[in-house]
């Protein structure tokens, strides 16, 4: 289901929009045209990628599922999107009703949109941040009024990373939130590769990237496990993300990331 948002789209939200992409591979409605145009243009350069939106959503959820039965209570989503069905929330109080979830993105839209579609329960909250920036993301009031630090706290990074550039170093934004939070609490992330794909395509996928709100920078599966430095990864590893402890819900093969779940030690 796709059609435009209740709201006037604005000079940004002309541009297309990596979160509203997402949405609309996902089979969501929040998002505009200049967004589905762009899709478009992937999906006809990568045909299966609504499929592997999907793979990519139903790792999220089996990540959340799991740290959650390991008796995770607290959820930090950064780069989170907007709402769509299976949210972490909804995952996590499945399992453990008083759970704690922040969501985070540094898009406007996609906040406003969370902050009207989710539940207002003091339980779920929304906060505009950037991972790029992570001692302002963790000093924002919100977060700490919600997340215990000195607790365990599932960080989700999931299919976000992938629109940081070197030049951004992602690599210390993580290292800085992997040392804000307690020993045992957990790294969920998923990561675009074009492993294995061809060049030609690749590039064509790039620069349709390349015009909207973030570059796209896939990363091979040495680059992408260094981001779990500092962490146990949890069996399999880090794999594809069809192949991360399927749980007999329906699944594809088609994978264009690889996942994982690290502990911190």
């Amino acid at each position: 289901m796709t059609g435009e948002p209740t709201t006037t789209p604005s000079e940004a939200e002309s541009r297309p929009n990596v979160a509203r992409m997402y949405d609309y591979y996902l089979g969501g409605c929040h998002n505009f045209a200049a967004d589905r145009a762009a899709a478009e243009q992937i999906l006809k350069i990568f045909p299966d990628t609504g499929v592997a939106a999907q793979t990519n959503r139903a790792f999220l959820r089996r990540a959340v599922r799991y740290a959650a039965e390991q008796g995770v209570r607290q959820f930090l989503d950064i780069g989170a999107g907007l709402p769509t069905q299976g949210t972490v929330h909804e995952v996590v109080r499945a399992v453990t009703p008083g759970a704690r979830v922040v969501y985070v993105d540094n898009d406007e839209v996609a906040v406003a949109y969370a902050r009207r579609l989710l539940p207002v329960d003091g339980r779920t909250v929304v906060v505009r941040g950037d991972l790029r920036r992570p001692a302002e993301l963790l000093a924002d009031p919100d977060v700490r009024a919600n997340i215990d630090f000195t607790e365990p706290v599932a960080v989700l990074l999931v299919a976000v990373l992938h629109f940081v550039p070197d030049s951004d170093d992602p690599y210390a934004a993580v290292a800085r939130l992997r040392d804000a939070t307690a020993p045992g609490s957990m790294l969920a992330l998923s990561h675009l590769t074009m492993d294995g794909a061809p060049p030609v395509p690749s590039q064509q996928g790039r620069e349709v990237y390349r015009r909207s709100s973030a570059p796209l920078v896939p990363r091979t599966h040495a680059a992408t496990a260094r981001f779990f430095d500092g962490y146990d990864l949890l069996d399999p590893g880090l794999v594809w993300l069809a192949d991360w402890r399927p749980d007999g819900e329906p699944r594809s093969a088609v994978s264009h990331g690889y996942g994982g779940l690290g502990v911190r030690h």
